[in-house]
């Protein structure tokens, strides 16, 4: 074994014990329950850890990740993460939040080939085709982003149409949808409005998401934050102001 891979098994006993100290008793009550309210759904990229990034501790947030943060109908990982999260562990919301600078949105953006992902990254294309006209209208350094985004609105109308989210409203249950980013150069989430409960028709509330993503890009504010990662002393782009994550906008599949 590596000199690299017992650094991880010191860091990992390390860890273990200071949290031991810290919080006599917190790996016996783990163990005991698994009740988080909130399911993530992110990208691999290393750089976007769901707990790190929203403060919550081991067992306060689901978590499902895959390579640009996409849900699509025939992946059963996904779609099974979704339903062990909503119909098992009862959570409360689930978030699908994209990070700008992402790798897949930049190669779906350009069409670089890069192995077998570009099968997997097909899905960010159409989302590029059917927004072509948009995103060709916006200043060329601000595309990125600006598909980043829509490929989370996109994503979240994919987990609001699935059986597992139609099935869940059609019971009752109170579980909500968000579009959420992430800024890799500042490490702040961003909330893109985008909120859905079941409430409100689906279509109607993505095309305000869509009309706000354009209207965000189409102002002249600088750098994106896709520019601005690794650089030093730069500011987020501020997002338009949105609900609150307990205030949901809603939508109704259907």
């Amino acid at each position: 074994m590596s000199d690299t891979l017992d650094d991880l098994f010191a860091h990992n006993r390390a860890w273990s014990a200071q949290m031991e100290r810290d919080r006599p008793g917190f790996f016996t009550s783990l163990v005991k329950q698994q009740t988080p309210r909130y399911m993530w759904i992110g990208c691999s990229d290393s750089r976007v850890p769901a707990n790190q990034i929203t403060g919550l501790e081991p067992g306060e947030v689901f978590v499902h990740r895959n390579v640009a943060n996409i849900v699509v109908h025939s992946d059963l990982n996904a779609l099974s993460a979704i339903q062990f999260a909503v119909e098992h562990l009862k959570v409360e919301h689930i978030m699908v939040v994209g990070h700008y600078g992402c790798a897949g949105v930049k190669a779906a953006l350009s069409g670089k080939r890069i192995g077998l992902a570009d099968n997997w990254i097909r899905h960010i294309q159409d989302v590029r085709d059917r927004h072509a006209v948009m995103l060709d209208t916006l200043p060329e350094d601000v595309r990125v982003d600006a598909l980043c985004e829509l490929n989370v609105a996109e994503q979240v109308v994919n987990v609001a149409v699935s059986t597992v989210m139609v099935d869940a409203w059609g019971r009752g249950q109170k579980v909500k949808i968000h579009g959420w980013t992430f800024g890799v150069h500042d490490g702040l989430l961003q909330d893109l409005g985008l909120n859905v409960d079941g409430a409100k028709p689906l279509d109607a509330v993505y095309k305000a998401a869509v009309q706000r993503i354009r209207y965000k890009w189409s102002k002249p504010l600088g750098a994106s934050p896709s520019a601005q990662a690794g650089a030093d002393g730069t500011e987020a782009i501020a997002a338009p102001p949105v609900d609150p994550i307990g205030e949901s906008t809603g939508t109704k599949t259907g």
